[in-house]
């Protein structure tokens, strides 16, 4: 017996490269009984069946229902009007989008096919979420200093895009204790902390010997030359004598949003599906 052929795979001159399309051929032969129910069923479970295919690029419309958030759009690198149409796709099946890395070129481009978007200018992100959605939890995002906060944002942008309540906590470094030690009641109270830190990074040890909550630590490019753009910071993070600490990679706010959102999510109740 031939095995059905998935949405959007090629089989033949009547299979195009155009989901939409597939669907529907899929659908009308449905409708006219030359494919049973079964076979469309086990062909729209194909994982090409939940992609958005625009020729530059392809969209995993899955990645919601197997990882609880939809594809973000990375910026750096892609035009524009590249960045603004992956949005757009991502949109068609899912209720938000996060784009990162957004230049304010991007940012026109992007507001331009998406009106309601929102422009996060120390972030360089740009979201699209629904008016009404809701936040639980608690994340903490603890930044060493004034210079760290675009990472930081990135961080807060991303974790608040995925549904969780965050506090953010600026220009708390080492360099003045009493400033953390002042703030370190609340900063308990949050189920995953995010430290972002560059210099020496000592933040996030400080941070760990302090609290009983994971420690996700972010190290930063800034510094002076011996920072060596920020290798200085992840070095001493990865060498943490505190326990309970993760290290991303060097100025990754998304990165630690995302692990800090994944973290609430089993903390907190209730741990909504977007």
């Amino acid at each position: 017996m031939d095995r059905p052929t998935p949405v959007g795979q090629h089989a033949g001159p009547n299979v195009s490269n155009d989901p939409e399309q597939d669907l529907r051929q899929l659908l009308a032969a449905v409708q006219a009984g030359t494919r049973s129910v079964d076979d469309a069923v086990q062909a729209l479970r194909s994982p090409l069946a939940a992609t958005g295919a625009l020729g530059f690029a392809t969209v995993d419309h899955d990645r919601n229902r197997r990882c609880g958030f939809p594809e973000v759009v990375f910026c750096q690198g892609k035009r524009p009007s590249d960045a603004a149409a992956i949005a757009a796709e991502v949109l068609t099946r899912s209720d938000r989008v996060l784009l990162t890395r957004a230049t304010p070129e991007h940012a026109v481009a992007v507001r331009e096919r998406l009106p309601h978007a929102v422009w996060h200018e120390r972030a360089r992100c740009l979201t699209v979420l629904p008016a009404d959605a809701p936040q639980f939890g608690r994340i903490a995002i603890v930044s060493a200093g004034t210079a760290d906060l675009p990472v930081a944002e990135e961080a807060a942008v991303t974790a608040r895009c995925a549904g969780n309540h965050v506090e953010s906590f600026t220009d708390v470094g080492v360099a003045g204790l009493h400033r953390l030690l002042a703030r370190i009641d609340a900063i308990r109270a949050a189920n995953a902390i995010v430290a972002v830190a560059g210099m020496e990074g000592a933040l996030p040890s400080v941070l760990a010997g302090l609290v009983d909550r994971p420690v996700i630590a972010v190290p930063t490019s800034v510094g002076y030359g011996a920072s060596f753009g920020g290798l200085s910071a992840l070095l001493t993070m990865i060498n943490s004598c505190a326990a309970g600490v993760a290290v991303v990679n060097i100025d990754n706010g998304f990165g630690a949003g995302y692990l800090a959102s994944q973290i609430n999510r089993r903390t907190a109740s209730p741990p909504t599906q977007l």
